[in-house]
């Protein structure tokens, strides 16, 4: 299984593999990209990944990577969570996981499609998602921006994403917002939570790599462990993710479960996976934002209301059932290949 280990792509992998371990599925975790896996454990490449600059040298030679991996462990199935190395040749069953796209990205945050410069991201891309065996979104939304950007027309199969069980009880609520995320990154809508936190009475955190940006009114807590940030999660009153670009959002599905009300981005997957169960605003509105902060703020009934509707929904997505979904697909191309052969 290929992956990366910036952002939710990283905690889904890590999540993924260490369930389908307690039912006899090995994976042999392949981490791509500059940035280090955060544990000890997985093979690791140093290269550039298909969307960053100038990557296609790099795309060639960690696919020949992943080839020899594959071919040392004997693989029955290749799991990439990625889309250009799919396009080789490969000597088993590729199943492809679509969790975002710099064209729908793109779109979603600049309100255009995405320019000339990314024709051979484009291309790679697609050519990719077409070779692939299986191909799986977390969302139906992410599906349809799959199939508009790419012109795709065979099945992709909506398998939502999962996350280990929180490790601890949420814990005594403080008066506080806390938000997420890649501040540099516009997709995440936190620049918005920063604005709307003028004003508040409650103090407004945000969790994650600033990339050098600076927060007016917000306090920024910078990049923190991911049990430190659950701990964070379980005594958080609220939980704000004003996204313009989700195509699953593993850090809200992480909130839910430690408890969390949440005021999201009203987007297409936020809505798909949470409406009825938590509080949508419009991407940008920081004017918004602000009012349904202040509505839980003032609200305590409506602040547990939607704490116990979010979080019954986050128990129905744990790992396990992501798991079985994977594990019934792996066995399918497993027996395709056996055919085959």
């Amino acid at each position: 299984m290929s992956t990366d280990a910036v952002g939710g792509v990283w905690t889904y992998a890590s999540d993924l593999r260490a369930e389908l371990a307690t039912v006899g599925v090995e994976v042999v975790l392949a981490t791509l990209g500059p940035q280090s896996p955060p544990g000890p454990d997985g093979l690791w490449l140093d290269c550039r990944l298909e969307w960053q600059d100038d990557p296609w040298d790099d795309v060639q030679r960690s696919g020949d990577w992943l080839r020899e991996l594959a071919r040392a462990a004997q693989a029955d199935v290749l799991h990439l969570n990625g889309y250009a190395h799919a396009a080789q040749d490969w000597p088993v069953p590729v199943l492809v996981t679509a969790h975002s796209c710099v064209l729908s990205w793109h779109e979603a945050v600049h309100g255009a499609p995405a320019g000339a410069q990314w024709e051979r991201y484009r291309d790679a891309v697609g050519a990719g998602l077409r070779r692939a065996d299986v191909l799986v979104s977390p969302t139906a939304a992410m599906r349809v921006a799959l199939r508009r950007h790419y012109g795709l027309t065979q099945p992709c199969r909506v398998i939502p994403n999962g996350v280990s069980p929180h490790p601890a009880a949420p814990q005594r609520r403080e008066p506080l917002v806390l938000g997420a995320g890649r501040l540099w990154d516009e997709a995440k809508g936190l620049q918005t939570l920063d604005a709307a936190a003028q004003g508040l009475p409650w103090r407004v955190e945000v969790a994650g790599a600033a990339g050098g940006r600076e927060a007016r009114h917000a306090r920024l807590l910078g990049q923190i462990e991911r049990t430190v940030l659950r701990t964070r999660m379980g005594r958080a009153a609220i939980f704000a993710h004003p996204a313009r670009y989700e195509p699953f959002g593993l850090v809200v599905l992480e909130a839910a479960l430690a408890g969390c009300p949440l005021v999201l981005g009203d987007i297409a997957s936020l809505r798909e996976q949470w409406d009825g169960a938590a509080l949508f605003v419009a991407p940008g509105d920081s004017a918004a934002l602000h009012a349904a902060l202040q509505r839980l703020i003032d609200d305590a009934p409506l602040r547990d209301e939607l704490a116990a509707a979010a979080h019954g929904r986050a128990r129905e997505r744990g790992v396990r059932g992501t798991a079985m979904g994977y594990i019934a697909l792996y066995e399918r191309l497993r027996t395709r290949r056996r055919v085959a052969a």
